[in-house]
């Protein structure tokens, strides 16, 4: 990947302590730029900055917790070049947050949804949100979202959780282009990346059949290295306002990084001002541009 040099450029990566995450910030200081690893362990994001090396700083940031969603724009100083929305998550029983969001979409849509509208007067080019081509799969009840009134499955909420992140991001571009500003938004997907799997279960049961896809995944997926390479291609490669990159090998697993279709509901526009318009309202925090 030709990342060039990044040197001067202030970039934000959420979730920078393992998996994609990791693996983008690591080849983001590799190229120069000074990378703030907004993470939720900050003891596990030092030793990952160490590992690192580079320039980099290490910010304490809960996206299951709107507090601190909402003190993080108050530990960093100045503008940011680049916001990646990398984090996420994926739970084996329904929990919810301490706003009462269920788990999945609280961690993947609403704290990276507030975070982005806090921090935007101060994002000078570019706001990349990591979805997934699991959003293919899902249905959204925009009267239900925190499931409370119909069956919660893990893959289901995960699903549900990416489309909400694709419909975020249309409407995301949308508003970025009507207004004319500067800011240009890209959403990603990593293909199958093992390392992404590694907090999912404690069941026998289910850590059996974990450790198998994990094993699948090691074979046949991308490393967490690959898995952001879609990410750095946005920022390396002039891509379209509003492209969805994800990889070219079957499946969507793994391959060289490469504009991909999305369903039809991730490309409704009418679902995504809805979409956000909820979102707006738990989190009390507007998209305006």
């Amino acid at each position: 990947m030709r990342l060039g040099d990044l040197t001067g450029k202030r970039i934000i990566v959420t979730g920078a302590t393992n998996g994609v995450g990791l693996g983008t910030a690591r080849a983001l200081t590799k190229a120069g730029a000074d990378v703030i690893l907004a993470v939720r362990n900050v003891e596990l994001g030092r030793q990952r900055a160490a590992e690192i090396g580079g320039s980099t700083t290490v910010v304490k940031l809960d996206l299951a917790d709107l507090s601190s969603v909402r003190a993080f724009p108050t530990l960093i100083d100045g503008h940011v070049d680049i916001l990646i929305n990398n984090a996420g998550a994926i739970t084996n029983h329904r929990a919810d947050t301490v706003d009462g969001f269920e788990m999945t979409l609280g961690t993947n849509l609403l704290g990276p949804f507030a975070l982005t509208n806090l921090l935007l007067p101060r994002v000078r080019s570019q706001i990349i949100n990591v979805g997934s081509d699991a959003h293919k799969s899902a249905t959204l009840r925009l009267d239900d979202m925190h499931a409370r009134h119909t069956k919660w499955t893990r893959l289901g909420a995960y699903a549900t959780s990416k489309l909400a992140v694709m419909l975020w991001g249309l409407e995301l571009d949308r508003r970025l282009r009507v207004a004319g500003s500067p800011v240009v938004t890209q959403l990603t997907h990593p293909g199958w990346v093992a390392s992404n799997l590694s907090h999912v279960s404690d069941s026998t049961l289910m850590s059996l059949s974990h450790r198998a896809v994990q094993g699948l995944a090691e074979r046949l997926g991308n490393s967490n290295d690959e898995g952001a390479v879609p990410t750095l291609y946005c920022i390396s490669e002039p891509v379209p306002p509003g492209s969805f990159v994800g990889v070219s090998g079957r499946l969507g697993l793994r391959g060289a990084p490469a504009l991909i279709g999305r369903s039809v509901l991730a490309s409704d526009y009418d679902v995504a001002a809805r979409l956000v318009a909820f979102a707006e309202k738990e989190t009390g925090t507007t998209l305006s541009v």
